[in-house]
């Protein structure tokens, strides 16, 4: 089999012309990719605390939740366009076959974009190390907030705590968050 057919590739971005936030995850996982949507695993954390946070029913189709967080200017997307990953682990990640996502162009036609919120450390560690070097220097003045991840993988946190850390954007949203 070839190299190219064995990368991964990720999903376009969800997000409104007036997205303010961005919610940047690694690369969606296996059970992600197969249903095509963001966050599909069922014991990933990420929808019941964005239902929590901006109150919608966890119930809601797909299409339904995605609608809530673009209504609330929430905008979602993946550091990585393209990987190599055995499994669904981040740590599985073949960093040599990373190819990061067009964020200046992102950028561009989101320019009410103010903050940045990473579901866990590896979302973090791309962006910093593919994306964030590459861009134009406004752009990398955007603040960036990591959030612990919401993987069922992250078992150290409960729940709730992860909850307690995400209601930063609540914060950010509000304006009582300082820039990074």
């Amino acid at each position: 089999m070839p190299l190219a057919a064995m990368h991964d590739t990720g999903f376009h971005h969800v997000a409104d012309q007036h997205a303010t936030i961005l919610i940047l995850g690694s690369m969606p996982g296996k059970k992600s990719l197969a249903a095509d949507q963001y966050y599909a695993h069922p014991q990933n954390a990420f929808w019941p605390i964005m239902a929590e946070l901006f109150d919608f029913g966890t119930d809601a189709d797909y299409e339904t939740r995605l609608a809530q967080l673009r209504a609330k200017h929430v905008a979602l997307w993946d550091v990585a366009h393209q990987c190599i990953r055995p499994g669904s682990l981040d740590s599985a990640i073949d960093m040599r076959s990373v190819v990061a996502n067009d964020f200046a162009s992102f950028f561009k036609t989101h320019p009410h974009i103010q903050a940045l919120f990473f579901n866990g450390r590896k979302a973090e560690a791309l962006y910093r190390r593919l994306a964030w070097p590459t861009l134009p220097e406004p752009y990398q003045r955007i603040a960036q907030h990591p959030l612990p991840s919401t993987s069922p993988a992250n078992a150290g946190m409960t729940r709730a705590q992860k909850l307690a850390a995400w209601g930063i954007i609540l914060k950010h949203m509000a304006g009582d968050c300082s820039r990074n």
